[in-house]
């Protein structure tokens, strides 16, 4: 009895731990201030020096009005682009219906370079998990069509992968 106690105690100290966030702003400004974004109340923030307006959660959460809830979807990145124009098609999102994947270049100005554990401001993007997320960018040249870009909140930065693994998906759209 005492070594089965023994097990299960080493086991549950050994068992990962979820990091929370941590910000450096005393060294450098952050690269994503709050005061950058306008929240439009609906789900949406737009961006005011890009003009680009973005969900504020990842594709398969829920806004509840103040944060996103629920887990995330993963997709291909063929599912991902397909499932933008679903909901185009269905009604859209806060009243646009013309969302869709970001460019690589797009996904990275939301990256908080002062944060790790997600690398975003999570004040404006609640609930972003620390991974890929896919971009719209796929690989161009002799064997590559079969991968795409993407950015990830995590440690790893932007890489490519192939398209028929699954990652997150946030959608934007070109704004006001």
């Amino acid at each position: 009895m005492k070594a089965s106690r023994y097990l299960f105690l080493l086991l549950l100290a050994s068992a990962p731990v979820l990091a929370e966030q941590t910000c450096d702003t005393h060294t450098y400004p952050m690269s994503t201030p709050t005061e950058r974004f306008t929240d439009n109340g609906d789900g949406t923030l737009t961006d005011n020096e890009s003009g680009l307006m973005w969900m504020r959660c990842s594709l398969g959460q829920s806004w509840t009005g103040t944060s996103c809830s629920g887990s995330p979807n993963s997709y291909t990145w063929q599912a991902a682009q397909e499932t933008a124009k679903v909901l185009n098609q269905h009604g859209g999102y806060a009243n646009y219906t013309d969302w869709r994947m970001p460019h690589i270049p797009e996904l990275a100005m939301i990256v908080e370079r002062q944060c790790a554990n997600p690398r975003i401001n999570l004040v404006l993007f609640p609930a972003t998990p620390a991974s890929y997320f896919w971009t719209a960018t796929g690989r161009r040249g002799k064997g590559m069509a079969a991968e795409g870009y993407l950015l990830s909140f995590g440690p790893e930065g932007a890489g490519h992968e192939q398209k028929e693994d699954l990652h997150y998906a946030r959608l934007v759209r070109a704004g006001k």
